[in-house]
């Protein structure tokens, strides 16, 4: 079985520990608990007829990525970068913050995600989408499922390219 390292970033409460919770149980909770360091949790998916043991480390919320202790980050073959589509100070610096992980891990594939998507219309994406170049960015909702399998297993097959 092959093994993957992936790390959940961002902001904290854009909703990383739910994608997590939907990914692995397929439940959600409205209740907040803010994380502590990193919470490890795993999942055994099958991409391409491989079996793939994904190693997810959900990262406490930073507003810099410069913050978070570089052991969290090293050996991770792939990154999810979650932000709240409600707030727009968790992703303004966005390029940024994405300049910062890429020091670090500068081959491992990245996934931006827009969580909390069921908060917007479909008009509302769309405008989002063309005002700030989310053009490779999708669209998540931890409460609803939208696109939460499809985020993960669009970065196992990238992690295994």
């Amino acid at each position: 079985m092959i093994n993957k390292k992936v790390i959940l970033v961002g902001h904290f409460g854009v909703g990383k520990t739910s994608l997590v919770r939907q990914f692995v149980h397929q439940k959600f909770s409205d209740s907040y608990l803010t994380t502590i360091g990193v919470k490890i949790d795993k999942k055994v998916v099958t991409v391409d007829q491989k079996e793939v043991n994904i190693v997810l480390w959900d990262i406490a919320g930073e507003d810099a990525m410069k913050k978070i202790p570089s052991s969290y980050k090293l050996g991770a073959h792939g990154i999810l970068y979650v932000f709240d589509v409600t707030r727009p100070t968790t992703y303004k610096d966005l390029d940024q913050h994405i300049s910062e992980l890429r020091m670090t891990l500068p081959d491992a594939p990245l996934v931006k995600l827009a969580n909390k998507s069921d908060m917007l219309t479909e008009s509302m994406k769309s405008d989002l989408t063309k005002e700030l170049d989310f053009s490779e960015v999708l669209f998540t909702s931890a409460k609803t499922g939208e696109n939460v399998e499809t985020a993960f297993t669009n970065l196992t097959k990238e992690m295994l390219q």
